[in-house]
């Protein structure tokens, strides 16, 4: 039979009278069982993205939360003038294209770039730097909440204490890590779930700068759901294990700090 170029499936699917939702509905499910089947038999191809990508994000993300609890630490006790101009700038960074930060970063590793003697573009670095640009204002911005809420409950007593204001800041911050470990999870987030920066600065190459992101909108568009289905699974799974890893380490601290506040008060009443 010739099909001709206005033949498709939902007008074959009449002609027919088979209903062409339960053609979608099976064409969809069929792409999720391949895709778990891709998924659990460990398909190298697959398998080789996702290890990729979550080196790329966990490099990022080292180094962004390095800078960024710092910087927010110290922010979250200084006082100095024009700090409302550079809290109004971090918070506007919050929300900075992916893609804008890819165009910079392309210019400034382009050969032509001032960077461009390192010769990392379209590679693994150029990926982590995209990505550690995003991360950045989201650790500083989120650990500068975080450590002045608690420079206002404690703050005075490390001053009294001796405490210089770095010092101070970086104490809090410690005081609440386990707060902060929220802030490494949205970080981490921000970064495996980009594509637009990895995109441009990693070009997508196959084997070499291929990430999560950039393969799951490549293989919808060639049409190979299965894959990008895969890909979208474990990326989820993922995400999933590190807020349940979370949850279950701030639930552990709170019992921990129930058991001890619960001491005292038994010895004072024995």
């Amino acid at each position: 039979m010739e099909v001709g170029a206005g033949f498709s499936i939902t007008s074959f699917s009449r002609s027919l009278n088979f209903p062409a939702r339960l053609i979608s509905v099976n064409t969809f499910a069929d792409s999720v069982r391949a895709a778990l089947h891709l998924v659990t038999s460990f398909d190298p191809a697959l398998w080789t993205i996702v290890g990729r990508s979550l080196g790329v994000s966990a490099s990022a993300c080292l180094i962004g939360c390095g800078v960024g609890l710092l910087v927010g630490a110290w922010l979250g006790v200084s006082g100095f003038p024009g700090r409302h101009m550079v809290l109004t700038v971090l918070n506007t960074l919050l929300a900075l294209p992916s893609v804008v930060v890819g165009l910079v970063v392309y210019l400034l590793l382009s050969r032509s770039g001032p960077l461009g003697f390192l010769g990392w573009m379209f590679t693994f670095q150029a990926m982590v730097i995209a990505q550690v640009v995003l991360v950045i204002p989201v650790v500083t911005a989120l650990t500068r909440q975080v450590v002045e809420d608690a420079d206002l409950q404690h703050g005075e007593q490390l001053a009294s204490l001796g405490a210089g204001r770095f010092m101070r800041g970086l104490l809090l911050a410690w005081d609440e890590r386990y707060a902060l470990l929220t802030v490494v999870m949205t970080a981490f987030g921000r970064a495996v779930s980009e594509v637009g920066a990895v995109m441009i600065v990693g070009g997508n190459i196959d084997g070499f700068t291929r990430v999560m992101t950039t393969a799951i909108a490549l293989e919808t568009s060639k049409g190979d759901l299965p894959l990008a289905l895969g890909l979208g699974i474990v990326l989820l799974t993922v995400v999933l294990l590190l807020n349940a890893l979370i949850s279950a380490v701030r639930a552990w601290r709170e019992r921990i700090d129930g058991v001890s506040g619960r001491v005292p008060s038994a010895m004072v009443a024995s």
